[in-house]
């Protein structure tokens, strides 16, 4: 799991969006009706950019004031072009047949066959996320990873509850690959990150990553090789298996952990600060990693039914023990209006409160 501050510019403080001005939301304070949606990033709203992807419906005001996540599909996602690839996320209007990715920030490029996320100094990185949620299932990341010291490449699932599977790579260790795992957000003491080294230089050689989550089993795969193997059995605690169960998004990223205001652990791992007067920054104004394709199988609880369109969270969901329905109804918000045009609106206003207001939120 990463947290750092992104830099980002302060956008209008009046906030359109948020009905309720600055109200937040967490594990003891929910949303008010009238901005009943949790972000991602902890505030309460109404409007797509709180009640889309990331929303948190055991924050919420109630438990389907979010709106449903996207069901999983079996797909193999290459990347001749960008054309099913949503450059600005905050027009998402839900429709998962429309796109396969959105741009949640930075900037992408396409090499005719590789998508290319990009860091900036301005940027802050680059963050993609799936328009489909997975309940259960095998995603394989093929891709080339960055190679500077201060960032890292990251390929992982999260969930709107913070239930996420890691793999991520320092820009200094070109030859590993760090797996993680969490639970609603847990972070623990010590953590449940395994190192699996011994890999042609990742930077210059695609590798085939895997995630293959089970609902009793989570293994981490290499190559097709099996590097790491986690049993739901062996996560419980206090009777509660802290174990990721919640339908996630599969996201991909490059960020810069090695900042001046990450912490002295974040920049130690990360390989030092990041040295924007390196040679291949100064020439092609950006660092980058390289995304060559995303394979998915779902591997739901049960067969979904025909005309099933989302994941909800059932009536009985607690943060303990949330349980995951299904739902007909469409996720589609049908012709949400264009937030081009409306400053500080959309993705970029969360991302700007959470700016103003000193939150470093899990953003990339």
């Amino acid at each position: 799991m990463h947290s750092l501050a992104v830099l980002l510019p302060l956008i209008s403080l009046a906030l359109p969006l948020v009905h309720a001005q600055g109200a937040t939301c967490n594990v003891t304070t929910a949303c008010p009706a009238s901005a009943p949606c949790c972000s991602e990033f902890g505030f309460c709203g109404s409007t797509e950019a709180f009640c889309l992807g990331g929303c948190n419906p055991l924050y919420s005001n109630t438990l389907d004031s979010c709106k449903p996540n996207p069901v999983c599909q079996n797909a193999v996602h290459t990347f001749a072009d960008n054309s099913r690839v949503l450059s600005n996320g905050s027009l998402f209007d839900n429709n998962a047949s429309a796109y396969d990715f959105i741009v949640e920030s930075g900037n992408i490029m396409n090499t005719g066959g590789d998508l290319a996320m990009l860091l900036t100094q301005e940027n802050g990185g680059t963050r993609i996320s799936s328009t489909r949620y997975l309940h259960y299932g095998t995603v394989t990341a093929r891709m080339k990873t960055g190679r500077w010291g201060g960032i890292v490449t990251a390929f992982i699932t999260m969930s709107n509850v913070k239930d996420e599977i890691d793999w991520e790579f320092p820009g200094n260790a070109t030859t590993e690959g760090q797996s993680n795992y969490f639970w609603q957000g847990v972070v623990t003491k010590p953590n449940h990150g395994n190192i699996s080294t011994g890999l042609t230089d990742t930077f210059s050689n695609y590798h085939d990553y895997t995630i293959d989550w089970q609902q009793d089993e989570l293994n981490f795969l290499i190559d097709g090789k099996n590097v790491r193997t986690l049993k739901k059995s062996d996560t419980m605690a206090n009777g509660v298996a802290e174990y990721p169960s919640t339908p996630a998004r599969i996201q991909l990223s490059i960020w810069p952990a090695g900042t001046s205001s990450s912490s002295q652990g974040t920049v130690e791992w990360a390989g030092g600060l990041i040295d924007y007067n390196d040679p291949d920054y100064v020439s092609a104004g950006h660092f980058y990693a390289l995304v060559n394709s995303v394979n998915i199988t779902c591997a739901d609880p049960a067969p979904l039914a025909a005309g099933t369109t989302g994941y909800v969270y059932g009536a009985n969901s607690s943060t303990n023990t949330p349980s995951v329905a299904l739902t007909n109804i469409t996720t589609n918000l049908n012709g949400a209006p264009s937030l081009q045009g409306r400053a500080g609106t959309g993705l970029q206003t969360i991302l700007a409160l959470a700016v103003a207001v000193g939150v470093v939120g899990q953003l990339l």
